[in-house]
């Protein structure tokens, strides 16, 4: 067949309205045809099928319309049940104008959530069932019911316990007010509110203390209400104060100002707007979420089958067996390489990052599409000192034959000739069965030009699902005793492995000890070093147990006596503080009980702390050997608590979906999910059918086969399908948020080069305001989610210490592949902007120092200019150390940006740990971080001998950076975890070493400052050459076509 578009895709692909010729097949054997709306819903087409078919034969065999479901067959040529009947005819785009009606089978509840799941993860539920693997079903099984069981327990909460769940209190990390409003604010230390009651138009002003709690305004709210209107007094307890236009609440035990509506509303020098909503109004929304969830497992419990039962099998002790591991490589499939090459494989067993014996490598073969080696490959480690974790890793190579090699080609050379593929499996099953039989591996392709090790034991265990065309190894693990061999349960070792015998330390070697442990930088030990730590590892655990890394990385995981020493010293470990504990996440430390013991430390996070650690966690779950593990029961079990945490859980799964290493895992985690809060699907959903309308306009902009214009998209924007789609949604970037209406006058697309949609929505809280969200298709903005997190977890560390440097963290998150969403910050622009604006030569505009200052003197009359240059310098301070200690390149006046209140702030994070542009082979960006003279100028107030401003300025970066130096090794455990992401700048330990050396690990506070004085100065110094940037990129900017 030739290739083309074949089926009705191109009329889906029409953005109009228009009508569409249907053929109906219905279960009594009649046909019909009749025109239908793009636009209609499948629940409206199946009442005009029911009033078509009234003038037909046999319409008395039709029953109830309930009783039929539409099936259609799909683009990917799969039949699908159409049981979500809201959705849009040109959203399901059947293959064919061809819908037959058939009897529905089943549950329907069961059927209808089934459907909503696999339409809202983006994988079909059936894809599991098709597995036919054991674990994956048993996974699903286990999770389902303890996800369901959460629900259940969410179901008896009383309604402020409910609230806590649903609606979790957005807080600041500390509890003092802003220092912007206690300057201004001296006498009076009151703060004045706006409160409404529900279903009243009336609202009045009340006084209250900042640091009151949220209930002593409801009492004032109360008392004023009683005296106005002569109503009976009521309890505050029957209360709860919700922001206006928002689905946030402010209640609990915490100061009012710790709210971050309420701090903001202070920073910026406005009321809040907050409603006394009663308690009913909330029972009334816990009934509609617990009514959907009931439902669904009413109809669950039904069909549940019993377990099976258990079977008595005879089983060996793995450690009674003294011989040498080995399998059989047998032969390959679909293996593609030039001709006149040799084929080799070479297989590995890690513990992690460590191997455990000599690499093995098979002979070689000559190329053809399905090799046969079947060979037996040995590995130098006895069965019995196999860990728990072994890793059989596994790299297909091809190698020039030897007689054709050019006469000067060494020998250490020929393994990395020409790698084919890898592939990696667990040596046990996830039930600690040594594994038997034969499993054809399907292989992932390696990196044509990577020249690093062959094997990948940080690769995923996955077998590449797309096996019909991915390399095939068919391997078989031998049956070493007749009966199956499970690694022995550790909890049931006795104590007869003592710890600790009285062993003889001299004085020397516990100074040694405190000089490692003392240095954070250590990662490779000499000989001698793990012999000491091993021999005073109990020291070691009374002495420095947030060392527990350091003793891991020398434990000898090919000794099982070594192993079961470690894992009873662990047992009696005490716990980490939960930010030492995340390192152990790696995939270096993949031990079970290593794993728990991790997650028992991670249990004392608090939610916010977790919410600020989640990208990493979910990443850390790419390690994970098998489905079943505790840091997946931990995410879901925090999820299922606080929705908040579940809605960002929900995306960061969701926006991989689409990477074939993960696709089966999140998947799984995200089902689970879904089944313990039923009710989230519905607004999952609506947000993912928003972006999938963002991904569709997009693609129109962008598509060049005729220009389009902003006019064309707001036509678009304005279609029935699109209004319906973008409207009514909660913001992925903040759930807290509503988007009720598009506005598709002010909407637009960018010029840059990927057209990036700004839509804007009608804010619901402030008459005549509005909310940007900026949509981008075809930029991977992980790396830039990562970015803004670290912005944010600084200034969390310096806001508890006192510092709010006023930044500004916009929300940005990753939705899908090469997509997602940026918050729109309102009330600023680009510095580039402000100064082409104030001059007509774009060479000139970066050297006109006065243009920031001008422009903020516009912005702020009188007054207000003192604060927003304050503004400016604490914003400024901020940004110049997280530029400086995150490394973030391609600096220029265009993504450097400035709010109308004086706020500097920096935007697209496309080059970070010291990843600097370069031109010509020379570094452009040479400064250490942006402080320009034009900078300085604002910061002085426009005076050159305005010293002592600067002063305090260079005071706020050098306050600023110790506090980030003293939290080093939490800012170095999220980059190393962020090293499963696959982010191009950051794969391995070595991107991450600019880190360390930017926050002066393993040297003293004094040494750190010296240092970064040094950078400070540089930056000042050389601040000419970022002007000269500017202008070159100005001017190329002008020069565009």
């Amino acid at each position: 067949m030739p290739p083309g578009k074949y089926g009705m895709q191109e009329e889906w692909e029409k953005e109009e309205d228009q009508q569409i010729t249907m053929d109906f097949l219905l279960p009594t054997g009649i046909f019909l045809r009749f025109p239908v709306s793009r636009n209609d819903t499948i629940k409206n087409i199946k009442k005009m099928v029911w009033k078509n078919a009234r003038s037909e034969a046999m319409y008395s065999g039709l029953g109830d319309p309930d009783g039929y479901v539409f099936t259609c067959i799909k683009q990917t040529a799969e039949s699908e049940e159409l049981e979500e009947e809201s959705r849009r005819l040109s959203d399901v785009r059947p293959f064919m104008f061809v819908l037959r009606l058939v009897a529905r089978e089943g549950d329907r509840v069961e059927k209808l959530t089934n459907t909503q799941i696999s339409q809202l993860i983006g994988k079909g539920l059936h894809e599991f069932e098709a597995q036919k693997n054991h674990e994956v079903d048993e996974f699903r099984t286990k999770m389902r019911a303890f996800c369901e069981e959460k629900a259940q327990e969410r179901e008896s909460l009383p309604w402020q316990q409910w609230m806590e769940y649903s609606f979790p209190c957005e807080l600041e990390p500390c509890c003092s007010p802003p220092d912007s409003w206690s300057m201004k604010s001296k006498k009076s230390k009151k703060i004045f509110v706006q409160i409404k009651f529900e279903a009243s138009q009336e609202s009045f002003m009340l006084q209250q203390d900042p640091h009151d709690l949220p209930v002593a305004l409801m009492k004032s709210a109360l008392k004023k209400k009683a005296t106005v209107f002569r109503s009976l007094r009521q309890e505050p307890e029957d209360y709860t104060l919700q922001v206006n236009g928002r689905w946030e609440f402010i209640y609990g035990k915490h100061p009012l100002c710790q709210f971050k509506y309420i701090f903001s509303c202070l920073r910026n020098g406005q009321n809040p707007h907050l409603t006394m909503t009663h308690y009913s109004t909330i029972a009334k929304y816990k009934e509609e979420q617990t009514k959907v969830c009931s439902q669904a497992s009413k109809s669950r419990s039904l069909s549940r089958p019993p377990p099976l039962p258990l079977k008595k099998q005879n089983t060996s002790s793995l450690w009674s067996i003294n011989e040498p591991f080995y399998i059989h490589l047998l032969q390959g499939s679909r293996v593609n390489a030039d001709e006149g090459m040799k084929l080799v494989v070479q297989a590995g067993l890690f513990h992690g990052s460590e191997l455990l014996c000599k690499v093995v490598t098979s002979s070689e073969v000559t190329v053809c599409s399905e090799p046969l080696w079947d060979q037996k490959l040995e590995f130098d480690i006895n069965v019995a000192d196999l860990p728990r974790m072994s890793r059989l890793c596994f790299a297909l190579y091809a190698v020039i034959e030897k007689a054709k090699k050019p006469r000067g080609t060494k020998k250490k050379n020929k393994k990395a000739d020409c790698p084919i593929a890898w592939v990696n499996t667990m040596v046990f099953d996830y039930k600690d069965q040594l594994k038997t039989g034969e499993f054809l591996l399907s292989t992932w392709p390696s990196v044509p030009d990577d020249k690093s090790d062959l094997l990948n034991p940080m690769g995923t265990v996955e077998k590449n699902p797309n096996v019909d065309s991915a390399a095939g190894l068919l391997i078989r693990f031998p049956n070493i005793r007749p009966h199956p061999l499970y690694y022995p349960p550790l909890d049931k070792i006795s104590d007869i492995e003592k710890n600790g015998d009285a062993v003889y330390v001299t004085k020397d070697e516990y100074v040694r000890l405190k000089e490692i442990m003392d240095n954070k930088n250590y990662t490779e030990f000499f000989e001698d070093e793990k012999e000491l730590l091993w021999k005073l590892r109990t020291d070691v655990r009374d002495r420095y147990p947030e060392s527990l890394s350091k003793l891991l990385l020398i434990t000898k995981w090919n000794k099982r006596e070594d192993v079961v020493q470690m894992v009873s010293l662990l047992r009696h470990w005490p716990d980490l503080p939960a930010i030492s504990a995340l390192e152990l996440l790696d995939y270096s430390f993949p031990d079970p009980a290593v794993r728990s013991f991790t997650i028992r430390c991670l249990k004392k996070l608090s939610d916010d702390e977790l919410l600020q650690y989640l990208l990493q966690l979910v990443q850390v779950l790419k390690y994970e050997s098998y489905m079943d593990c505790d840091l997946t029961t931990f995410l879901l079990e925090r999820a299922l608590s606080n929705r908040r945490i579940g809605h960002f859980l929900f995306w960061h799964l969701r926006s991989e979906i689409h990477v074939a290493s993960v696709s089966l895992r999140f998947g799984l985690i995200l089902e689970a999910y879904c089944r313990g809060d039923i009710h989230h699907i519905k607004l999952l959903t609506k947000q993912n059918e928003a972006l999938g309308k963002m991904k569709a306009l997009s693609d129109i902009v962008k598509s060049g086969s005729q220009k389009m214009t902003v006019e064309d998209l707001k036509l678009c924007i304005r279609q029935e399908s699109y209004l319906d789609a973008l409207s009514d949604l909660y913001s992925p970037l903040n759930p807290s948020i509503l988007l009720p209406e598009i506005c598709a006058e002010k909407c637009r697309f960018m010029d840059s080069k990927m057209k990036p949609l700004w839509l804007m929505y009608v804010n619901p809280a402030i008459q005549g305001d509005m909310i940007g969200i900026i949509f981008k298709n075809g930029d991977d903005l992980r790396q830039d989610m990562l970015t803004l997190q670290m912005i944010q977890l600084m200034e969390n560390l310096w806001k508890k210490e006192g510092l709010d440097l006023r930044m500004i963290p916009y929300g940005c998150l990753s939705t899908g592949n090469k997509m997602g969403l940026i918050e729109v910050v309102k009330n600023s622009d680009t510095i580039a902007n402000i100064q082409r604006n104030s001059t007509n030569n774009a060479a000139t505009a970066a050297f006109n120092k006065d243009a920031l200052l001008n422009w903020l003197k516009s912005k702020n009359p009188e007054d207000k200019l003192e604060q927003a240059i304050e503004e400016f310098t604490l914003s400024c301070a901020g940004y110049c150390v997280a530029t400086y200690v995150l490394g973030i390149g391609d600096r220029h006046n265009d993504n450097i940006m400035i709010r109308e209140t004086g706020q500097l702030f920096h935007i697209d994070f496309g080059h970070f740990l010291g990843n600097f542009k370069r031109k010509l082979g020379i570094n452009r960006e040479r400064v250490p971080f942006i402080l320009t003279y034009d900078f300085v100028h604002v910061i002085q107030e426009g005076k050159t001998n305005n010293s002592e401003k600067f002063e305090r300025f260079r005071e706020y970066c050098e306050q600023a950076y110790k506090i980030l130096c003293r939290n080093g090794t939490l800012f170095v455990n999220l980059f190393a975890m962020m090293k499963a992401a696959g982010l191009p700048e950051l794969t391995s330990f070595k991107d991450i070493q600019y880190l360390k050396d930017c926050l002066a690990l393993g040297k003293s506070e004094d040494e750190a400052l010296k240092n970064f004085k040094v950078k400070f100065n540089e930056a000042l110094r050389e601040s000419w050459k970022t002007k000269v940037n500017w202008m070159m990129h100005s001017m190329a900017k002008d020069n565009r076509p």
